[in-house]
């Protein structure tokens, strides 16, 4: 089963009915024994980092999510916060990926927001996806690239489109809104990492 982290965040039910199209079982959860003993886990999110990171840490599932030794995918402000911290709101976060979160700066619009290409795909995440395919992000901070990047965009300034560290996966953009690639890459998730 895939414990779908429910918490002070938006977009968690997408991420089921995605899942339920591929067939596989999920359940959307804050129950720590649930997440504790579920095969994988998923942790998505809309929203802004601070409060939710407030709300993380009075609940105690950061430390839960901390202490995680099965696969977990991070998405969008998931991503952002297992990051180190975030300008958004100054804020520290899980600090699993030593990655900073920042602020798009420049002339074009923000957030960054629709179809982007991704390219430098590393890790059985991206099995089966071709370099520069086209996902869907809706964002205005972004992790800079690191070491563990394992998927980089263009949109300013190149920034890390998907990070990983361990059992921890994180993509910035919304898998569960890009079509038949963002299907692939959790049918990844669930079956090959």
């Amino acid at each position: 089963m895939i414990a779908i982290i429910d918490y002070n965040a938006g977009n968690v039910r997408s991420v089921k009915f995605a899942l339920d199209r591929l067939g596989v079982e999920s359940e959307i959860t804050a129950d720590f024994e649930k997440i504790k003993n579920a095969e994988k886990i998923i942790f998505p999110g809309v929203g802004e980092a601070a409060s939710t990171m407030k709300f993380l840490n009075q609940t105690g599932i950061g430390n839960l999510i901390l202490n995680l030794k099965q696969p977990v995918l991070g998405i969008c402000l998931g991503m952002q916060l297992l990051c180190k911290s975030s300008e958004e709101g100054n804020v520290q976060c899980l600090n699993i990926l030593p990655n900073e979160v920042k602020l798009f700066r420049g002339q074009e619009k923000i957030p960054h927001m629709g179809w982007n290409q991704i390219f430098n795909l590393k890790t059985n995440l991206f099995k089966n996806i071709e370099e520069g395919a086209f996902v869907y992000f809706v964002h205005s901070f972004y992790a800079e690239n690191s070491q563990f990047s394992i998927a980089n965009c263009n949109y300013i300034t190149s920034f890390a489109a998907a990070l990983q560290k361990d059992n921890f996966y994180a993509v910035q953009f919304h898998p569960e809104k890009s079509g038949k690639i963002g299907e692939q890459i959790l049918r990844n998730f669930v079956f090959d990492v």
